[in-house]
């Protein structure tokens, strides 16, 4: 256990880990410096970008958290620079935890408990690897040809998109929303969590929509994902 925990934190790993992670950032950055001169150049004025870059960073911070805690549990079993340079990247936790455990048990050894040698640890590591590597492919492939789906969606009528995307989106949460509601049972303490956190921003909606509150559309989605968390800890 502790050799392999002290090649999981050595130095080479820190080091091999950390240049991607300093392209992500260094992509945010070209990101952030496009966005803003190409928003100047549309007309966008700079409080209305202030605003929305307020408003994405607030709404960042409970998925964040989430991140967090995740990346403090694969700690436990994978050291430091691993998970740090795979949550940068990937960014779900539910993904991690699983591939790092199927390495583990097709090396017949419980993820994080007795048994974990170099050797699991690597079998965890390519898991984690491989099994991400058909998102990038698949954006680098056919992202350029979305646009052209999208518009044959829409019937070839532009003012059709953002109700297609629309759609799209309300689809997208429905769909992850009831995984988690459905089957509904007292132990079930996802569903407790989602319906809180639906109660708690229809309800902030309302209120600042019937009150004018603008720090509700940038709090609302932090607010409401707290309380989901704290009503499923309760729960439980």
């Amino acid at each position: 256990m502790n050799d392999y925990m002290e090649i999981a934190n050595s130095g080479i790993i820190w080091i091999a880990c950390a240049i991607p992670v300093m392209l992500v950032l260094f992509q945010s950055y070209l990101f952030l410096v496009r966005s803003l001169k190409d928003g100047r150049k549309m007309g966008i004025t700079d409080d209305q970008m202030k605003r929305a870059i307020r408003s994405s960073a607030v709404a960042a911070i409970g998925p964040s958290l989430a991140i967090f805690a995740g990346l403090l549990a694969l700690m436990r079993a994978m050291g430091g620079g691993i998970p740090w340079l795979r949550l940068s990247y990937i960014g779900s936790v539910a993904y991690e935890l699983m591939a790092a455990n199927f390495g583990a048990q097709a090396m017949n050894v419980k993820f994080g408990g007795e048994g974990m040698t170099v050797t699991v640890f690597a079998c965890a590591v390519w898991v984690m690897t491989l099994g991400s590597i058909g998102w990038p492919l698949f954006a680098g492939l056919f992202s350029h040809k979305l646009d052209g789906i999208r518009l044959k969606l829409a019937g070839g009528k532009s003012t059709m998109i953002p109700i297609v995307a629309a759609g799209g989106m309300i689809g997208a949460f429905t769909y992850l929303s009831l995984d988690r509601v459905v089957p509904f049972s007292m132990q079930n303490k996802g569903a407790f969590a989602a319906i809180a956190g639906f109660l708690c921003m229809a309800a902030l909606t309302y209120y600042g929509r019937k009150n004018k509150k603008h720090w509700v559309d940038e709090w609302g989605v932090s607010i409401s994902m707290f309380v989901g968390m704290l009503v499923a800890v309760f729960v439980g």
